[in-house]
């Protein structure tokens, strides 16, 4: 009686009510991508409401509904996807009709996805829809059933339709899944589908809550698409004074650079470079073997176009909706320049730009600071390599952000944009590192994500999945953030916790 009550005022809350009484109501049947024991005897009656419920309840009811489908995920023929299959004529009545971006469509997309079983049904209903080529694919790819003899994964995010990989990027990939076990495949490919679902239903969801989404712009890369590089110079020419900053991360002596890469006399480690990239990540100790093969495999891998360049064309736009609920666009490139310029404007001397990757921001910090006193700080190669055809006069390190080449007190700034959930279980370690090296009075910028307050918006940003992280997707709470600054030795300056999920912040190292 409880739930029907619950059911009954959802159905008929007005607009201004309608999220509420859709909390309610969801928290009876689903809590944090679980089902909870009244879902199965309930489910029956959620999808027959749809028959009188308005539009925009019944964007809410498709979005609740693929919720419990995925809840016993990766069974999708347990008895409560059972339930909720058994209203797939229903759905396809609804699908019928709609259109690109319009809310209800997006959520009946997210439904639809989990019934594999009915995939030629599905498709067939939905081909006369004028989807756009990213929801189409999501689409297809949640109804797909894994082939283990031919997999085809790690090409879903934010959408299958925007992998144009040229031959040799076909091939590394390739060659990565051959190493790859059974069981690795299978987890592979279930994380895969987490991942189309967590877009899908993130876009869906905000939809229904606010109306269209802005137009998405994915772009693809087109094949055969290469990177101008500069030419290549020696080492100490393009760090000039910058190179007194850098210490070996094996024993945090100085370090001297060479023609094609640098020494650490201290502990006998060489460290190589490839296309004008210093690589500090590991060095070869002197009667170790020897760093020619290390540096011919990071030459080959700078050579590879195809990641840093859907990184900025495609990955990066769609993980800022996904992680800051941005789906209307309410945060644009043109705000995040302004805050880094208005806050790094008064940094003096040496700056670091800290997962740097592509270079996109690291050009705004150019500009800001100057390109005479910054270093490109990234742990991927392909980016660095977009980073040098576009910054060539930025020296580009390749280390890690737990282990910083710098001595200690040696920078005026780090501006560390989007890229600490890249990292999230360290992330107290490598805001102790920047704190280490910045000098009393130094600036810290940073722009990272919060949990969302909503608990399904939450369950989406949660159920993303890292290659680097494969228990899955971490944001942070403020509060966490906050004192690890303050353990860092850092004061926060201004805070933003921005429009939808963002978090902007200024940080100085106090004395």
């Amino acid at each position: 009686m409880k739930f029907e009550k619950l059911l009954n005022a959802f159905v008929e809350a007005p607009s201004d009510a309608l999220e509420t009484a859709f909390h309610r109501l969801s928290a009876a049947v689903w809590d944090n991508g679980r089902s909870t024991a009244a879902a199965l005897e309930a489910t029956p009656a959620l999808v027959a409401a749809l028959d009188r419920a308005g539009p925009r309840h019944q964007g809410y009811l498709a979005i609740l509904l693929g919720l419990l489908a995925e809840s016993e995920y990766p069974r999708l023929d347990g008895e409560l996807a059972a339930a909720v299959r058994a209203g797939v004529d229903r759905y396809l009545d609804l699908v019928r009709g709609g259109g690109s971006g319009q809310p209800l469509t997006l959520a009946l997309l997210y439904l639809l996805a989990h019934f594999p079983a009915e995939r030629e049904r599905i498709l067939a209903a939905t081909a006369a829809l004028s989807l756009e080529d990213e929801e189409r694919s999501r689409l297809e790819r949640g109804l797909a059933e894994l082939d283990p003899r031919r997999p085809d994964l790690g090409r879903v995010w934010p959408a299958p339709s925007v992998y144009t990989l040229g031959e040799q990027d076909r091939a590394f990939a390739d060659a990565a899944v051959k190493g790859l076990s059974l069981q690795q495949i299978v987890t592979n490919w279930e994380n895969d589908t987490r991942t189309v679902w967590a877009f899908t239903g993130a876009v869906a969801y905000w939809a229904v809550r606010n109306g269209p989404p802005a137009p998405m712009g994915v772009r693809t890369v087109p094949q055969g698409t290469t990177i101008a590089q500069p030419p290549v110079r020696p080492l100490d020419d393009m760090f000039g004074a910058r190179a007194d900053l850098l210490r070996c991360p094996t024993c945090h002596s100085p370090i001297e650079l060479r023609e094609s890469g640098a020494r650490c006399a201290a502990c006998a480690t060489t460290y190589p470079s490839a296309n004008g990239i210093l690589d500090l990540s590991a060095g070869v100790r002197d009667g170790q073997e020897s760093h020619r093969p290390t540096a011919d495999l990071l030459q080959k891998l700078t050579e590879m176009p195809t990641m840093g360049l859907v990184y900025e064309a495609v990955h990066r736009p769609s993980y800022l909706r996904l992680s800051g609920g941005n789906f209307g666009d309410a945060i644009t490139p043109a705000d995040e320049d302004a805050y880094l310029r208005d806050n790094l404007k008064a940094a003096e001397g040496p700056v670091v730009d800290l997962a740097a990757g592509a270079g996109r921001w690291t050009s705004v910090v150019a500009e800001t600071v100057g390109s005479d006193r910054l270093i490109a700080v990234d742990m991927l190669l392909p980016m660095l390599n977009v980073l040098r055809g576009r910054l060539p006069e930025v020296p580009a390190v390749r280390a890690s952000a737990l282990n910083l080449p710098f001595g200690d007190a040696t920078l005026g700034a780090v501006n560390l944009w989007n890229a600490l959930q890249a990292f999230p279980d360290d992330a107290a370690s490598a805001l102790a590192e920047i704190g280490r090296c910045l000098r009393p009075g130094g600036l810290l910028t940073m722009m990272t994500f919060r949990w969302s307050d909503d608990p399904v918006a939450r369950h989406f940003q949660a159920s993303h999945f890292f290659p680097s992280r494969p228990d899955g997707h971490m944001l942070f709470e403020l509060g966490q953030i906050r004192q690890w600054l303050a353990d860092a030795g850092m004061a926060v300056r201004r805070e933003s916790a921005g429009t939808g999920t963002f978090v902007f912040v200024t940080a100085e190292r106090t004395a």
